[in-house]
């Protein structure tokens, strides 16, 4: 089990009522979240990678079967989950954010930063051999704007604001469809998760999340029974991928 799963655990084993929402009656794999007879498991592969993600997750999106923070951790060895708390924060945490063996970057839109915070709208050139710990903050949109605002913990880390405008230039369409959103720069986690392994110019890391995102979400559709617009060959494309 990698960090996600462990975080789901956690959580599900403190929650005191059954989950009751959209698909509450679909049988589940407990790691993957798909429906038991679309459970994509054995397909599940690491990826060997120069960077690293810290997924802070909001309380409501820990056990979320849509998640696709989760799917981050399917692929990238190097992935970190923590549950979000404002005033609450873990030693572990902290810990991590200052270890020397990380370069820290909150990825999140420029337009939120306050004027004296330091922002990069690319990956700063390497100066150090530190890996890049990007850190995601998981949750809906309103979630997202309000553990960015009152983590006080992260204020003094430089942001990492991924263009939108620039990425549309160069042909980018976001392919997520699971739901909706509000603005053309609310991506899932995951794309943004793909897009930072881009930048980092892990291009077969990128495309292998990707591709994976694409089979969950193709899974996903069948396991809730929802109209399925997406292209079925994509289970053989991601097998095709992990073979070459």
């Amino acid at each position: 089990m990698h960090a996600v799963h462990q975080l789901y655990f956690q959580r599900k084993s403190q929650s005191t009522k059954p989950y009751n929402a959209r698909g509450k009656g679909v049988k589940r794999c407990e790691l993957c979240q798909l429906a038991q007879v679309h459970c994509f498991c054995l397909l599940r592969q690491n990826q060997q990678s120069n960077s690293s993600f810290l997924l802070l997750m909001h309380d409501c999106e820990v056990l979320k079967p849509s998640n696709t923070g989760r799917l981050i951790a399917d692929v990238i060895t190097d992935t970190y989950a923590f549950q979000w708390h404002r005033t609450e924060v873990s030693e572990e945490l902290i810990n991590l954010i200052n270890h020397p063996d990380y370069q820290p970057y909150v990825v999140f839109p420029h337009q939120y930063a306050t004027d004296d915070r330091n922002v990069y709208h690319h990956l700063p050139e390497k100066k150090s051999n530190k890996k890049p710990l990007f850190i995601l903050l998981d949750g809906s949109w309103r979630e997202a704007k309000k553990m960015f605002r009152k983590s006080k913990y992260l204020s003094a880390l430089p942001v990492l604001s991924l263009s939108l405008d620039a990425l549309s230039a160069r042909g980018y369409i976001s392919t997520y469809s699971l739901r909706k959103a509000e603005q053309g720069f609310q991506l899932s986690t995951a794309e943004v998760a793909s897009l930072l392994l881009i930048e980092a110019e892990e291009i077969k890391a990128a495309e292998h999340l990707s591709l994976w995102q694409q089979l969950f979400e193709y899974r996903y559709r069948k396991s809730v029974c929802q109209p399925n617009h997406l292209d079925p060959a994509i289970e053989q494309t991601f097998i095709t991928f992990i073979k070459s």
